[in-house]
């Protein structure tokens, strides 16, 4: 949602949502507590996470924030269960994204993940960049494990490699997550795939095959980020994902997901 220039009303958040907690995923991406001059769609989410009826799911909420700020006011709410931070290795779009360096974000994941703990939640890190940058800054699989490893030491235990500008290919995928997987049994480590329409399945089999089990999606691949060199890039389609995979290993509910489907229209259209 927060790409969208008009403004989604909360009550059709609220209801789309609501069909998404229906579902059966097992964490679900509902907002993000940033400054509602950068992101004005997402100046709602206090009142959504309140507005949220969750008595019959068992999905987790998710929000993202951006700095210590951003996190008191998450915790503030009992519902949530994780808190996203975008750390970028990529020192340039660490800047650009969060008007903070590399080692300045460093200290605010060690605050975050204090305040986290202290509430008895957990934070997801999203290495973005993590598939290769335009900006000529330093990457390879070497790059990403150190700055994985220095985070796993602050006791974060999930992490998501994102494709922030749809760069990944089936060989750097394996590439990544063959190598750190296996170093790494205790850490979590997911996708965060961003794809065209004709590439999505053989990214999906190569972050399978290299045995990764956590995989972040959007209803028909919408968002994505503007920088992105091709158009047709954008999230990875969460049906391709539920397709792919199948029930049981899902969890999801065809007939709940359906619905979620055919709301989605209303939402972004």
């Amino acid at each position: 949602m927060q790409g969208r220039h008009e403004f989604i009303p909360t009550d059709i958040k609220v209801s789309y949502l609501q069909r998404l907690l229906r579902c059966g995923f097992d964490t679900l991406d509902f907002g993000s507590f940033v400054s509602p001059k950068a992101i004005p769609q997402m100046r709602d989410t206090a009142e959504v996470v309140r507005r949220l009826d969750l008595r019959d799911t068992d999905t987790n909420l998710l929000a993202i924030v951006a700095n210590r700020r951003g996190a008191v006011a998450a915790l503030e709410h009992d519902e949530i269960d994780f808190l996203g931070y975008p750390f970028s290795v990529s020192e340039t779009f660490q800047l650009r994204n969060t008007n903070a360096t590399l080692a300045d974000s460093v200290e605010r994941v060690k605050q975050i993940q204090e305040l986290t703990q202290s509430k008895g939640k957990q934070m997801v890190v999203y290495l973005s960049m993590a598939f290769g940058n335009p900006y000529g800054d330093p990457w390879n699989v070497e790059v990403v494990e150190q700055w994985l490893d220095r985070l796993a030491k602050l006791d974060i235990r999930i992490f998501q490699l994102s494709d922030t500008i749809g760069v990944s290919s089936p060989a750097s995928i394996s590439y990544l997550f063959s190598n750190l997987i296996p170093r790494y049994p205790n850490l979590e480590i997911g996708a965060h795939l961003h794809t065209t329409p004709a590439s999505w399945e053989e990214k999906i089999i190569a972050a399978s095959g290299a045995g990764c089990q956590r995989y972040d999606g959007a209803i028909r691949g919408f968002g994505g980020c503007p920088m992105a060199r091709d158009e047709l890039t954008g999230n990875m389609p969460t049906e391709h994902l539920v397709e792919y995979f199948g029930n049981p290993s899902t969890g999801v509910g065809p007939t709940e997901f359906a619905d979620a489907m055919r709301a989605s229209l209303a939402v972004f259209t």
